[in-house]
């Protein structure tokens, strides 16, 4: 359902006029064209229902507009068209509220808008006026046979009218890397959204810490199942604004966080266990990404303490060479240096067989308890767009996850504004050489991390994450 009059508080509507002048001028420096954007389409979940819908995040991002069935045309002079629902008052009984072409220019700041029922007739006006088209590759492609297939229609019926003078763009672009590039760099407005986000996030781990502590205070030999951990998040999220989560919510009881991308399921989780809490909500289109390992009844055994302690050092490691001018890759350079020194302190691995730190991460055999990267970009997506490497530098030697050694451009050099995640992790299975005292331990530590012009800012730690604070936090009546 609509939400009505939600299409300016999400930001004030000067700021999405400034991106998509933004956005021609890039047009414009590329050689000019039209960009052609659709929104997300409905999703059917069964039968007679839909998935709860969600507006695309490039058209979001330039709109501010969340009704479905709509299209926005840029060209590089930057005029803007939108195509969106006409206004009826049946549907509106069942739906909610359609904002309809006739406000649109007002509401949105758009120079044109049309009923979306025009839209063959409105692209091809619009096609014609330009010698290139730009489009998202390869974005909605179940819409109609695809969002390529419908181009290719109007282009078509373009050439066709080729002996009546009518033009017909000759080129196709990618307009996702200038679309990326530019949601790369936060504004203030975002930042500001990023950071509501982040504290409701935090809060919701908080309750969670809470919950369970207080579940075990009452019953100390019970069991609390996972669903009713990921319950306290949700509850949590709604209750401050919220619109949804991020994500689905990751809550693994212990042997389970050894399972990177585990969904929250009915296993219990009992005294003495670990429970890692992967879980952030998403808040007017931006999401936040965090993670706590926490003692299920409040304290951390001996073995998952020293585990954690090694985790959090690692993560402050990385936040400590993320800023500007250091790259994009020097966060994980740094956390996995001192992982791969605490498995070698804590037998994880053998020093005998695997040699000192400088040794294990040139064999990677770090992997067999670190087997993923510390971070990625964080914004209106969870894993949010922007190029990871620094593709206009010389590509140079590079060693790969699975150790093999390859030319490739040095990772993407951090800027004010930029917003990663740093979560590194330990997770401890069952294997021959491995000491049982740390068998089916998992742990990641993430927080969200905003790039200032000095360093970078934890916008998530409205819900503590040293070992000794997330106890004294679970002790509280």
């Amino acid at each position: 359902m609509q939400r009505p009059g939600c299409y300016s508080a999400v930001m004030n509507i000067a700021n999405f006029s400034a991106r998509r002048a933004r956005l021609a001028q890039a047009l414009r420096a590329a050689g000019g064209g039209i960009a052609v954007l659709p929104t997300a389409p409905v999703c059917a979940r069964n039968a007679d229902n839909d998935h709860p819908y969600r507006h695309d995040s490039h058209f979001h991002y330039l709109t501010g507009f969340d009704e479905p069935q709509a299209w926005l045309l840029l060209a590089d002079s930057g005029e803007a068209t939108l195509l969106c629902r006409a206004k009826d008052a049946s549907r509106e009984i069942w739906d909610g509220l359609r904002l309809g072409p006739q406000a649109a220019p007002a509401a949105l700041g758009v120079n044109a808008a049309f009923d979306v029922e025009q839209l063959d007739a409105v692209m091809a006006e619009q096609l014609a006026k330009h010698p290139t088209v730009w489009f998202p590759f390869g974005l909605h492609t179940d819409m109609r046979s695809g969002l390529t297939s419908r181009l290719d229609e109007w282009l078509a019926g373009l050439r066709a009218q080729a002996r009546n003078g009518v033009k017909c763009p000759t080129t196709q672009r990618d307009l996702t890397p200038l679309l990326a590039d530019m949601r790369l760099h936060k504004d203030g407005d975002e930042l500001a959204t990023m950071r509501r986000a982040a504290a409701i996030s935090a809060g919701a781990h908080a309750r969670a810490m809470r919950f369970c502590a207080a579940r075990f205070r009452a019953e100390p030999l019970g069991s609390v199942p996972e669903y009713e951990i990921e319950a306290e998040l949700l509850h949590e999220f709604r209750r401050h604004g919220s619109q949804s989560p991020a994500y689905p919510s990751i809550v693994a009881a212990g042997a389970n966080a050894c399972v990177l991308h585990y969904a929250a399921g009915n296993t219990p989780l009992r005294a003495g266990e670990l429970c890692l809490i992967d879980a952030g909500c998403e808040l007017d289109g931006y999401a936040s990404d965090i993670t706590r390992t926490f003692p299920a009844d409040g304290r951390f055994r001996a073995p998952q303490r020293d585990l954690y302690d090694i985790v959090l050092a690692a993560q402050a490691a990385a936040a400590a060479v993320t800023r500007p001018g250091a790259r994009h890759r020097d966060a994980h350079h740094a956390a996995v240096r001192v992982l791969a020194q605490g498995m070698l302190d804590t037998g994880l691995l053998d020093r005998e067989v695997d040699g000192n730190v400088d040794a294990v991460i040139e064999t990677t055999a770090y992997r067999q308890f670190y087997m993923h990267g510390t971070g990625h970009w964080l914004g209106r997506d969870v894993h949010d767009v922007g190029e990871y490497l620094a593709l206009g530098e010389a590509p140079a030697p590079q060693v790969d996850g699975a150790g093999q050694k390859s030319l490739t451009h040095p990772s993407r050099v951090l800027q004010p504004g930029m917003v990663v995640t740093l979560e590194p992790g330990l997770y401890v299975r069952p294997a021959a050489g491995v000491p049982e005292h740390f068998w089916n331990i998992g742990i990641r530590i993430e927080d969200d991390a905003v790039v200032t012009a000095s360093g970078c800012e934890l916008i998530s730690r409205g819900v503590p994450v040293a070992a000794d604070e997330i106890e004294a936090l679970m002790r509280a009546d």
